[in-house]
């Protein structure tokens, strides 16, 4: 499990605890960790379309 997938689920696990104790504050930490879990796999994306374009277009410069 990676890094962006323990940050989701640590979040969830978080947010209920938070809700079944009535802990507003682990709650929204909770829902905090796994908006960096989301955050952080966008950014992965994005980083492998970017180096997908970047090879794409040195492949056409080699022709």
């Amino acid at each position: 499990m990676g890094e962006n997938a323990m940050d989701k689920a640590k979040g969830k696990a978080k947010e209920m605890l938070g809700k079944v104790t009535g802990n507003d504050r682990m709650a929204a930490e909770g829902k905090t960790d796994q908006v960096k879990g989301k955050v952080r796999d966008a950014a992965e994306d994005v980083r492998e379309k970017a180096d997908g374009v970047r090879d794409s277009l040195r492949d056409r410069d080699d022709r």
